[in-house]
């Protein structure tokens, strides 16, 4: 299965913050959209993405104070982008590798969507389960 089904079937909707938005504001943002990653973007470029992981981290390390500082001295920088032809497969193996969860979809500087780990994970048990069907209905038909 490839990326752009995935986008498909669960929509293209991304919410995204700037570098400038204080992670306070992203945090209400992630806790109202009810989204654990938000990628940021600086116009209309990239420039990183922001998951809740790294809001705790923060909060843990530095407390509250950290409310009022801009997102942009905590997110990812170096993002791990998608494309819509990327296969299920390979991204679960990398995201698995990289310890992350949400991958933006990029193309041709443009950003199409967003996939989790999770969305990645329900489309590969969908395949595997009309896998067994199949297989099934083979034997059954003798």
């Amino acid at each position: 299965m490839l990326v752009s089904q995935i986008l498909k079937s669960k929509g293209d909707a991304v919410f995204t913050a700037t570098p400038s938005d204080t992670v306070g504001a992203v945090c209400a943002l992630l806790h109202s959209r009810r989204v654990g990653a938000m990628v940021i973007l600086d116009g209309d470029h990239l420039a990183g993405i922001v998951s809740e992981r790294d809001i705790v981290r923060a909060l843990a390390e530095e407390g509250a104070p950290v409310l009022q500082k801009a997102i942009s001295g905590y997110m990812t920088k170096d993002v791990y982008l998608a494309a819509p032809d990327d296969r299920v497969d390979v991204l679960l193996e990398k995201m698995t590798d990289r310890r992350i969860r949400h991958l933006p979809v990029w193309v041709s500087g443009k950003l199409l969507g967003i996939v989790s780990i999770g969305d990645l994970v329900k489309s590969k048990i969908s395949e595997v389960e009309a896998e067994a069907d199949g297989l099934k209905a083979y034997i059954a038909a003798g």
